[in-house]
């Protein structure tokens, strides 16, 4: 591997985390569903901080990024991480760096007194399932993610 590094992302890189955020969703192929913008990242990443960004680096050039923020369990007592995103460019995948941004944010969690770091995977996406399982992730097959949003979460606050 050659020289990795970590850094966090400041309000500067706005316009590279949007990048990274279409490329993920290239590939997820749900570039239609993108509507953040540079200024909604610049409100919700900075200036009410309800999420954070780590970007993997080598030699100093970024090859993807982390989107994280924290949840809390009630059964825990504690905050843990939730990874809302991972991406690694494609020429930089197989090298281990996914692995290590994993295992980085593994180490903010267990800094940081938390109980947990979770994800969900889309169910094609079978290297990344693969992926997971090796490093010792347990798929939550018992749970079902439910989601409101647009119209129906607005209709659902009335």
């Amino acid at each position: 591997m050659k020289e990795l590094s970590f850094r966090m992302a400041g309000r500067e890189d706005v316009p590279l985390i949007l990048y990274f955020i279409k490329e993920l969703a290239r590939y997820e192929k749900l570039e239609n569903e993108v509507v953040a913008t540079e200024d909604i990242l610049t409100q919700w990443l900075f200036e009410k901080e309800k999420a954070e960004v780590i970007f993997p680096c080598i030699n100093g050039e970024e090859v993807g990024f982390a989107l994280f923020f924290h949840n809390f369990s009630t059964f825990l007592g504690r905050s843990g991480i939730y990874l809302e995103d991972l991406y690694i460019k494609p020429e930089h995948r197989k090298k281990g760096y996914g692995k290590a941004t994993l295992r980085k944010l593994a180490q903010i969690a267990v800094d940081r007194g938390c109980g947990r770091l979770e994800w969900i995977c889309l169910d094609w996406n079978q290297p990344s399932i693969d992926f997971y399982l090796s490093l010792g992730a347990i798929p939550m097959s018992d749970w079902t993610v439910y989601r409101v949003a647009g119209d129906t979460l607005r209709q659902l606050a009335e």
